[in-house]
């Protein structure tokens, strides 16, 4: 252990040139507790067969150490997956005129809850209410953080303490483990059951109601399909069972589509119109997925039903801030101007032809000199149109190890997120936007410079 008295004091390493340098980059305070920290590794892992490490390798340490505690982990990636909605890589991509808004909205102050015309206090939820209301023909409308946290607001503001009542065909599981079922107990609402796993009546509704019950719930299947037999009640027929009894009828439609997705060669996806015009009482769904837009959770439906949901104290912890309505309302002009289909990446991407799609794929092919060009299939993902895909061309690139070369790709700057189909290692240029090819091309060349 004498060995360890010649260990370099903090103070010494200070008086270095390679520890100014290190405070001059990273500040004294943690540069000092790197120092501190490298030094106590050194002691902890000390063995009569080692040599204590001089100053320079002790600062080498420690700039190691400061390096690693401030790589930022949040990074922007390239999206070669295919996955259009890709909830790991943050759903959707957000347009140029949402960017703009953002950073119009956080370089200075804003009027968030503050109202121009009179100069005196608003509402943060006036500046999309209207945009939405527009939209959808909702009589009103509030956005929060996400659509997990508007069923939560609504469920607690509308049905604590009594009966909700939801198909057995449609307890879903959401991404990250979370299950409606347990959203619904959070709110403090009684989940009521019916039917079975594959069949449901609306005579199993009617035998559930009681006086205590408050909600009749509808969530849309968003991330599975039932194959087979299967039975359950429309929303119509809810809505007409909910009017004969008074019992409003809440539609959890996740995606939240406001285009026709068959327009695109994909099943139908519910429509935020079509819930409101079959007559349910509210209707909430992801701003985030086939909305395009940033991540929230969308209510639109009754006036009087949207107010009491305003009131809960919930509200506050669960709204959304400035950046995400400034972005929003930029999503929604989109809409309203009808170039979605133009304006917005994730429209842009599923309406990206084959051909358009082959000759990017190409490109890439004779740039890199490398691989084979493929047919093969883009998802939506997002728990949106399970099962449903789209024709694209993929860059197939053949290599010895393809998981390892799928790591170098993740370590590239910025990050190449690709998948592997049949052994080879696949990048399909619909989820890659024109303004990425650059640093994707420089990227897959660094990777391919290894030995593969």
């Amino acid at each position: 252990m004498n060995e360890l008295r010649n260990l370099p004091s903090v103070e010494q390493l200070l008086q270095t040139r390679h520890a100014a340098e290190l405070i001059a980059a990273y500040g004294r305070s943690l540069t000092l507790k790197a120092i501190r920290s490298v030094l106590e590794d050194i002691r902890n892992a000390h063995s009569d067969n080692k040599t204590i490490p001089q100053r320079p390798a002790v600062l080498e340490l420690a700039e190691q150490k400061l390096e690693a505690w401030l790589e930022l982990t949040l990074v922007p990636v390239i999206n070669a997956t295919g996955v259009i909605l890709h909830t790991n890589l943050g759903r959707a991509p957000l347009s140029r005129s949402a960017l703009q808004a953002i950073r119009g909205m956080s370089a200075g102050y804003c009027s968030l809850e503050y109202r121009l015309n009179t100069g005196q206090r608003g509402e943060r939820s006036e500046h999309v209410e209207t945009l939405i209301k527009m939209l959808t023909g909702a009589e009103a409308a509030l956005v929060v953080n996400n659509n997990a946290g508007a069923i939560l607001l609504a469920l607690s503001a509308l049905a604590r303490r009594r009966q909700v009542i939801v198909s057995r065909t449609q307890l879903v599981a959401i991404g990250g483990g979370f299950r409606v079922p347990e959203i619904m107990r959070q709110s403090g609402a009684r989940l009521v059951e019916v039917g079975t796993t594959n069949q449901v009546r609306l005579e199993d509704y009617k035998e559930a109601l009681r006086d205590s019950t408050a909600l009749l719930l509808h969530v849309h299947h968003s991330n599975f399909k039932i194959i087979g037999f299967m039975e359950e009640p429309s929303l119509s027929d809810l809505v007409e069972l909910g009017k004969r009894y008074e019992i409003p009828v809440i539609d959890d439609l996740g995606s939240g589509a406001l285009l026709d997705t068959a327009r695109f060669g994909l099943a139908h996806e519910p429509m935020v119109q079509e819930s409101l015009t079959a007559g349910a009482s509210l209707v909430c769904f992801s701003g985030d997925k086939l909305l395009g837009g940033p991540q929230s959770g969308i209510l639109v439906g009754r006036a009087e039903l949207i107010q009491k949901i305003k009131r809960h104290p919930l509200a506050r912890p669960l709204r959304a801030d400035k950046l995400c309505l400034a972005a929003l309302s930029a999503t929604l002009l989109h809409y309203l101007k009808d170039e979605a289909e133009r304006e917005i990446p994730v429209w842009r991407m599923i309406t990206a032809t084959p051909e358009e799609l082959k000759a990017r794929a190409t490109h890439w092919k004779n740039i890199l000199q490398a691989g084979e060009v493929i047919p093969g299939e883009s998802t939506i993902g997002g728990g949106s149109l399970p099962g449903e895909t789209l024709p694209t061309f993929l860059l197939a690139l053949s290599v010895s190890h393809p998981a390892l070369f799928l790591k170098r790709l993740r370590e590239v700057k910025p990050p190449i997120i690709a998948r592997i189909l049949d052994n080879r290692v696949v990048l399909d240029p619909r989820t890659i936007t024109p303004d990425q090819e650059g640093a994707l091309l420089v990227g897959l060349q660094n990777a391919l410079g290894h030995k593969a």
